[in-house]
């Protein structure tokens, strides 16, 4: 046991010492992104407001995981009720091939996908980003919502129906708010993983990069570095406020159901 957790200690310091270097970095006023540090500023930060290309990147990645998250959670919405609600042929067969992009490499995904974009005779851009996002983005959304479904009670939906209400109404005013701390974490989920993807963004992006591709193409110029790792800092940051939200949404739904079976934090 405490080999396992000696391990386990190594593997955290492994895993997330990078991230904890990024602020470090940012806050020193040296170019040099190496040891030792000089002195402390806040001057890369500051240059980050004077870089318009990097706003219009920014703008360009909210549009796109906005839009992503909406539809996989709208598209997750149908397939978990479905799964939770309904039985049908090739159900498991169907659920299977919608959760691949799960286990597909992303390279494999957006390869297959600039091909087909290519061979349909389409040029790509921001539709391209948001169709490869959403393809991936999905089976997040479905997972976290199935979980949502099959905790809601059927008797509750069984009573909206024998007082007279219709399936349309009963889905908006009984299943809809109860599994809406689901639907937001979903919502949350889909948005970071949209914001931080780069593979399908770098293969798909037309003349509009994202802010991903954008801080790829920073790399090569060694002055930039340090307003990079500001800008990370400030990305790692909010990253981790929203899944922190998605966990608060999900543990809601879940004492409210009573059926908690584990989530992100």
């Amino acid at each position: 046991m405490k080999t396992l957790k000696v391990y386990a200690i190594f593997y955290l310091i492994f895993l997330y010492a990078p991230i904890f270097l990024l602020p470090l970095f940012a806050f020193n006023s040296s170019t040099i992104i190496a040891f030792p540090l000089e002195s402390f500023t806040t001057e890369w930060f500051t240059q980050l407001l004077t870089l318009s290309e990097m706003h219009g990147a920014l703008l360009n990645s909210l549009k796109i995981a906005v839009i992503s998250a909406l539809l996989a959670t709208t598209l997750g919405i149908f397939a978990a009720m479905a799964v939770s609600r309904y039985s049908f042929p090739g159900q498991k067969g169907i659920m299977g091939f919608i959760m691949l992009p799960l286990v597909l490499p992303e390279i494999i995904v957006a390869v297959s996908l600039l091909i087909v974009i290519l061979r349909i005779g389409l040029d790509t851009g921001a539709w391209s980003v948001i169709a490869g996002h959403t393809l991936i983005c999905t089976p997040f959304a479905i997972a976290i919502l199935q979980s949502a479904f099959a905790a809601l009670d059927p008797a509750l939906e069984e009573a909206a129906y024998d007082l007279g209400e219709t399936p349309i109404s009963t889905f908006r005013l009984v299943t809809l708010p109860l599994v809406m701390p689901g639907i937001i974490s979903a919502l949350l989920i889909s948005f970071t993983i949209s914001m931080d993807e780069f593979i399908i963004a770098f293969f798909l992006t037309g003349a509009d990069p994202t802010l991903p591709v954008y801080l790829f193409s920073m790399l090569r110029f060694p002055k930039l570095l340090p307003a990079v790792m500001a800008l990370g800092t400030i990305l790692v940051v909010l990253s981790i406020l929203l899944i922190t939200i998605a966990e608060y949404f999900r543990r809601r739904g879940a004492k409210r159901t009573g059926n908690d079976t584990g989530g992100f934090l």
